[in-house]
C-alpha cells in the first residue's frame, strides 16, 4: 500500500510539471491573435493535480502513510 500511494504521489507531480510545460509550449507557439484556450487549459489541469498533490499529501500524513520530519533532527 505504501509503495503504490507513493508512486500515484509521483505521477500527480510528473502530470503537473508536464502540466506546466504544455502551458510554457503554448505561451511561446499560439499568436497574440488568437484564442490563449490550450494555454489556460493546461494550467487549470496543473492547479488540479497541484491540488490532488496536496491532498494526497494531507491524507498519507493523516492515515501515517507519510512520516514527516522536522528540519534540524
Amino acid at each position: 500500500m505504501h509503495t503504490l500511494f507513493k508512486i500515484l504521489l509521483i505521477a500527480m507531480l510528473l502530470a503537473a510539471i508536464f502540466s506546466l510545460g504544455q502551458a510554457l509550449f503554448f505561451m511561446m507557439t499560439e499568436r497574440k491573435d488568437s484564442n490563449p484556450k490550450r494555454m489556460a487549459w493546461a494550467l487549470t489541469r496543473r492547479i488540479g493535480f497541484s491540488l490532488g498533490v496536496f491532498v494526497l499529501v494531507v491524507i498519507g500524513i493523516l492515515t501515517g502513510l507519510i512520516h514527516p520530519h522536522g528540519l534540524g533532527g
